[in-house]
């Protein structure tokens, strides 16, 4: 009985890093899709979050069959009731690379430059997304810590883009209204960064049992 469910539990850590491959691979594609104006491109992260949201479910299904049928103990309930908590904001991350996803083809950025250092929280975002999830599948302490710490460059990467946006509006040097978007797309990123320091908290209680910091 305990190999099936080391066996099931094992399926479940697969799927989980599978949505996480996912996440990563829209966000990825978000970015190429914002800074090469690729509408093709945008539309397949349209297409990924579809994708997400079915394994999103398929998860929370393993989770479900594992506590009904089986009699995990604390430890692995730990991990079990982490991945229901954890999968909820992977399903978010991949609804704001989808957002990201929409403006790109409703707002005809094409080619958008990094008035608003973009790139930096693009790229900061999507390593916390991968470094969260590798911290719950390795059981690793120090790396979601690590995701946990870097969301405040990514916090301050935002404010330096508001920022940026009061200066570009006291000159009247951009037009506004693309300027709005590309601040709309920053706080994108920013919410990518708290929902990876969610699931990196979730990943810390599932190691530790103790469930540090609040979500976000």
């Amino acid at each position: 009985m305990r190999n099936r469910f080391d066996q099931e539990l094992e399926e479940l850590e697969n799927s989980m890093t599978c949505m996480g491959a996912m996440c990563e691979q829209s966000i990825s594609l978000c970015i190429d899709a914002l800074f090469s104006g690729n509408r093709k491109t945008a539309g397949e992260v349209i297409v990924n979050v579809s994708a997400i949201s079915r394994e999103e479910r398929e998860i929370e299904a393993i989770c479900l069959k594992l506590l009904m049928q089986q009699q995990p103990v604390a430890t692995d309930l730990r991990v079990i009731s982490s991945a229901l908590k954890m999968v909820g904001d992977m399903e978010r991350v991949g609804d704001q690379a989808g957002d990201i996803a929409e403006i790109v083809l409703t707002e005809n950025l094409s080619a958008a430059n990094d008035i608003l250092n973009l790139k930096k929280m693009a790229d900061a975002s999507s390593e916390m997304v991968t470094g969260a999830i590798s911290a719950f599948t390795e059981r690793n302490a120090d790396k979601a810590h690590a995701v946990i710490q870097e969301d405040d460059v990514v916090d301050e990467a935002f404010n330096a883009a508001k920022q940026k946006l009061i200066e570009i509006y006291d000159k009247r040097a951009a037009n506004m209204e693309y300027a709005v978007d590309l601040i709309m797309i920053a706080k994108y990123f920013e919410r990518i960064g708290d929902h990876a320091t969610n699931i990196a908290q979730w990943a810390l209680y599932a190691i530790t049992g103790v469930r540090e910091g609040n979500t976000n």
